[in-house]
């Protein structure tokens, strides 16, 4: 009885220092690197038929969080590509189109995160973000076409939320989803709409 009961206490103990332990081991603080790939989908916000909205974007960002025992709070840097191709049709007059093509996309902002365990956070983020965009429109009247092209650097804003895990004491993985919204491309009057679904790994020093 005497052996059961050490056994349970010192069983217990161990137990009640995992999550101080895992806190200790892997907190959610101090800069980080973090590789990313994922879904993208970008929205013109017109009302012509489209296709080819879907693509894949990649690429890197740092950033630096501070944590207050459960909430965690950071800023965030990230420079990405994409192969996302969009292409409409009649979209103000019938026959005409329009292809935008998504370029380089940099963003920076903050985020705030609670963590749920020792090893799991959830958070939410937002910040300004510059999207590069070429356009090609073009229009047919009688037996003239006429094509207008353009490479535009559109500001807007991006929100999202997420989770991220923490795997070893220094590396993490998660996974976002985030919206962006961009102002009219030039001498188009239109908005943009962006959707991406994100997964990263990083590692924190």
């Amino acid at each position: 009885m005497r052996k059961t009961l050490i056994a349970a206490t010192a069983a217990a103990t161990m137990l009640s220092a995992l999550p101080a332990a895992a806190q200790e081991i892997a907190p959610f603080t101090g800069a980080r690197v973090e590789a990313l790939v994922g879904y993208d989908n970008l929205q013109d916000g017109g009302d012509g038929d489209s296709d080819g909205r879907d693509g894949v974007t990649y690429g890197a960002l740092v950033g630096y969080d501070m944590q207050a025992g459960g909430l965690v709070v950071g800023v965030e840097g990230e420079a990405t590509d994409s192969s996302l191709r969009a292409r409409s049709r009649n979209n103000f007059v019938v026959g005409d189109s329009l292809r935008l093509d998504a370029g380089r996309d940099l963003y920076v902002g903050g985020r705030v995160g609670y963590a749920i365990s020792p090893l799991a956070m959830i958070y939410a983020k937002g910040g300004y973000t510059n999207a590069r965009i070429e356009s090609r429109y073009t229009t047919t009247a009688g037996n003239v076409t006429s094509t207008v092209t353009n490479k535009d650097d559109l500001g807007g804003y991006r929100v999202g939320a997420g989770l991220e895990y923490n795997i070893s004491p220094t590396a993490f993985v998660k996974g976002e989803y985030r919206y962006s919204h961009y102002g009219d491309l030039d001498g188009i009057d239109i908005d943009l709409d962006r959707h991406q679904l994100m997964a990263g790994v990083g590692f924190r020093f």
